[in-house]
């Protein structure tokens, strides 16, 4: 069992040292733990650093490419290098590294495929009660998109186990946080919360320049990610709406023109056929993105096959698929191993 730690940093010299060196060593269950620093583009000795810390794995980006794309990076490190378990930290030493073990352990025992932390925010004392107020209604958006039941939805502080990251991608450029569990949710992957109680805070935020920008990025990954898992239930509401919206108007105007007074409220006709055109258009776009939902499937079908000939097979934690050794004399095959789900199918 190998697990990698990944650290993705801009700029985290100085509190690069004290988020490696709190690390765990050994992990109960796991043979290896290996530290991977995913470099964004720093221009401090955020390396020299690492590498004097006794660091051997790194990715380096030439420039900033941002927070969604140094995960993606760093995951297909690990896996590449025999990763069985991901776990996902921060570089300014916000998490308790001491509790990657509590991460870890659900994957191990077979309980989860993803386990992510719960900061508590509303215990969170440099959170301004809006901040609170905003994690509490965005992980609460979150969960509607995904059908989970998670408190911290944007916690950073995650582990993942190989099977789960064969079948999750990354697509959004500005964080991965929502956009993964709502594919997870919505693909049936196992996920577990752990309480954690966050370090002191060294340095404001990079992610994003304030709290309505972080809102307005975090609001666009959700939409896009609930457009793609749950088109139905966005269109079919709008059209809904605008169906009503639009026949109550035609009605009246039906109404009218039996009693001869339709000619004097042409508004009402045009009001009503306006949005009973934008009702039409909703049933059309849902037939479309029901169609472009089974592409994706298939799709992502394609992408996780791609992915375990890549790196590898499933490896340990949380493969979906049980190896079954046929007797010498099955069927006349000397050596048949056949895959078979857990489910039985």
């Amino acid at each position: 069992m190998r697990v990698f730690v990944q650290i993705p940093c801009l700029n985290e010299e100085a509190t690069l040292p004290s988020v490696i060196e709190s690390i765990p060593k050994e992990i109960s269950g796991v043979d290896e733990v290996h530290i991977l620093v995913v470099d964004d583009g720093s221009t401090d000795r955020t390396i020299e650093v690492a590498r004097d810390l006794g660091v051997v794995h790194f990715v380096r980006h030439a420039r900033n490419m941002g927070l969604a794309r140094s995960f993606r990076d760093g995951v297909d490190y690990a896996l590449a290098h025999g990763a069985d378990v991901v776990v996902n930290t921060d570089g300014d030493n916000q998490y308790p590294q001491e509790r990657i073990p509590d991460l870890v352990q659900p994957i191990l025992e077979g309980r989860a495929d993803i386990v992510i932390a719960d900061r508590q925010t509303a215990t969170i004392q440099h959170f301004s009660p809006f901040k609170r107020a905003m994690q509490r209604v965005g992980s609460q958006v979150v969960n509607a998109a995904a059908g989970t039941a998670l408190p911290d939805a944007a916690s950073g502080f995650r582990a993942y186990s190989r099977n789960s990251l064969f079948r999750l991608n990354v697509v959004t450029q500005f964080s991965y946080c929502m956009e993964t569990i709502i594919q997870a949710g919505n693909k049936r992957l196992r996920i577990e919360s752990v309480p954690v109680e966050t370090n002191a805070k060294t340095r404001e935020s990079r992610l994003f320049k304030n709290i309505w920008q972080h809102m307005f990025k975090s609001g666009t990954a959700i939409t896009r990610s609930f457009l793609m898992f749950k088109p139905h239930t966005v269109l079919v509401t709008l059209g809904v709406i605008m169906s009503l919206l639009g026949l109550v108007p035609m009605v009246r105007w039906f109404v009218l023109w039996i009693l001869g007074e339709g000619s004097g409220n042409l508004q009402s006709l045009l009001f009503g056929a306006v949005f009973l055109l934008g009702a039409f258009l909703c049933f059309v776009l849902l037939v479309i993105a029901d169609l472009l939902r089974t592409n994706r499937v298939l799709l992502e079908d394609t992408l996780e096959r791609i992915k375990r000939i890549e790196f590898g097979g499933p490896h340990l934690g949380g493969s979906s698929y049980t190896v079954v050794d046929l007797p010498e004399d099955a069927d006349g095959v000397d050596e048949v191993q056949r895959m078979r789900h857990e489910d039985g199918s």
